[in-house]
């Protein structure tokens, strides 16, 4: 894909963090993705702070794949903060988790996510899931200049 867009991907499972980068890589969907492991790292990387704290905060992913179950901060904590800060508040987020629970689903929405999908348990529809949420948000979506 054009400019070298980065997507972020917050997922502290390697399986799952394995298997996006596999179907993205697959897909011919080249940007980079910057992974990272917990919520606190997630708000490290967007913020320059910690191990981060040298990084262009001119240069912000296309795309941020959110998991909610994480590790230090959870993924609704990481978007209410992404979402209260100029920098980011604009930056597509799309919750990508295995939760089926309801209040996650309408949390998320409350706190400005762009799209909430649950994780299939099947590999082929996680593969399918992943390439159409890439395919569009990194792709096709636009953002205001600027933001």
């Amino acid at each position: 894909m054009a400019d070298n867009k980065s997507i972020l991907l917050v997922e502290d499972n390697p399986d799952d963090e394995e298997l996006t980068i596999r179907t993205l890589k697959k897909h011919h969907i080249l940007n980079d993705v910057i992974v990272v492991r917990d919520g606190s790292e997630a708000l490290d990387y967007l913020f320059g702070e910690g191990e981060y704290a040298k990084r262009d905060l001119n240069v912000m992913p296309v795309i941020v794949m959110l998991d909610i179950k994480l590790p230090k901060v959870n993924g609704l904590e990481v978007l209410r903060r992404i979402r209260a800060d100029e920098r980011t508040k604009w930056l597509p987020v799309v919750i990508l988790t295995s939760s089926d629970e309801e209040r996650d689903l309408i949390e998320s929405y409350k706190l400005g996510a762009n799209s909430y999908v649950r994780k299939p348990v099947d590999f082929i529809q996680f593969q399918q899931a992943v390439e159409q949420l890439a395919l569009y948000w990194a792709l096709l979506n636009e953002v205001p200049k600027g933001h």
